[in-house]
């Protein structure tokens, strides 16, 4: 997403406000958690729908040493010239299929995660083709039965394949890493065992002769409880937008951390109707009485959730409001219960919660998912909008 040349005061349908200044206090607080560990600030899905050159920025100010991404192309977009961000800037990617552009991440200097044969044979392709040697991680499943390759003989195959490169000069193994499946979910037995298998992978590896820069786990959840899974580099995500992993671990403000971004809109209409007026599609909310009803310009098209309907909050005129009925594709009705505000009045559908607003995570659960996926999903028609650059 590109940066939006709007001024922070101008009047937009609707804007998400990205507060740069809060980010890279985040970035710190982070690093103060981990004060032994280098720290990757993770910019994927456009930087959880923040921007991800203007947070990849801001991390870096902040002391980020690393930038880590799902797909290659989101890291070569960081990577190329137009992104002017420092030239060492560790840059990581860990989403491949077997056409990626392995040859351009490998003269792009990206850190390439490898977790099967057939990617290691690939990214040794690419090296030989480029001239280059290859920055390669190698992804440990430990658990989470996603990506990363399996402990035993897979694991043996692999990491022999990589000597094997090393000693050809064909790449450099400059990591091995995991992930959590529990880590925001305080107690699980899953993450003692995830932690004790990484350790024996990681060992294996090493007494065959590999000698990582970092070797790295901890999710967001983890840099913020599990010191003892920091190692040499840690991976906060959504925690650097000052949202919090979950509930159960603490708010964001536990930690010491302030949600990044305001997300409002400014009401397309506003007007009186009478008490039994059906609202929105299917009328699954009825006027109780006479009231006002305030029409917010944004919908499921913008990345509000559907299964918010009837149950998301939002502040209007300083009052805690709630989506009245359906949300549909491009607004949702707000029942304003006869107070009047003018058409353009900010509707703030979530924020830091300063001013008594919404959060993200308000929303998640009146959705029934997780705060991730709040911040995420606002759409490409929605301006972002960054103050204290």
């Amino acid at each position: 997403m590109s940066e939006t040349p709007a001024r922070p005061d101008a009047v937009l349908r609707a804007r998400a406000e990205i507060d740069l200044a809060a980010l890279r206090a985040n970035v710190r607080a982070l690093r103060e958690r981990a004060p032994g560990a280098a720290l990757m600030a993770v910019v994927k899905a456009d930087a959880y729908g923040h921007g991800a050159l203007p947070c990849a920025r801001a991390a870096v100010e902040a002391g980020a040493s690393w930038l880590g991404t799902a797909t290659p192309q989101e890291a070569l977009a960081l990577r190329s010239a137009e992104a002017g961000l420092p030239d060492d800037v560790r840059i990581m990617c860990w989403l491949w299929t077997p056409g990626g552009p392995w040859r351009e991440a490998v003269e792009a200097r990206l850190d390439v995660s490898v977790s099967a044969m057939w990617a290691m044979e690939k990214v040794v392709a690419a090296a030989r083709a480029a001239g280059v040697p290859a920055r390669v991680q190698l992804k440990a499943d430990t658990g989470l039965g996603r990506n990363g390759c399996q402990p035993g003989a897979d694991w043996e195959e692999l990491v022999g394949a990589a000597l094997r490169a090393e000693a050809e000069g064909l790449l450099r193994v400059t990591g091995l890493w995991s992930h959590f499946a529990c880590a925001d979910e305080p107690g699980h037995p899953s993450i003692a065992a995830q932690l004790t298998r990484f350790r024996e992978m990681t060992a294996y590896a090493e007494r065959q002769g590999l000698r990582p820069e970092v070797r790295h786990i901890a999710n967001s959840p983890a840099t913020l409880t599990l010191p003892d899974t920091h190692f040499d580099l840690v991976r906060p995500g959504i925690a650097m937008y000052g949202v919090s992993p979950s509930p159960e671990i603490g708010t964001p403000a536990d930690f010491g951390l302030r949600p990044a971004m305001t997300l409002s809109a400014s009401l397309a209409l506003v007007k009186q109707v009478p008490g039994g007026h059906g609202v929105s599609y299917g009328h699954h909310y009825t006027t109780p009485g006479d009231t006002t009803l305030g029409l917010v310009p944004l919908g499921y098209a913008d990345g509000i959730p559907r299964h918010a309907s009837s149950t998301g909050p939002v502040l209007v005129d300083g009052k805690w409001r709630t989506v009245a009925g359906r949300i549909a594709m491009d607004q949702f009705v707000v029942d304003l219960g006869g107070d009047r505000p003018e058409p353009g009045a900010e509707a703030v559908l979530f924020g830091p919660g300063d001013r008594g607003e919404p959060t993200a995570e308000d929303w998640a659960q009146a959705a029934g998912t997780i705060a991730y996926e709040i911040v995420t999903r606002i759409g490409t028609r929605v301006p972002r909008v960054y103050v204290n650059e």
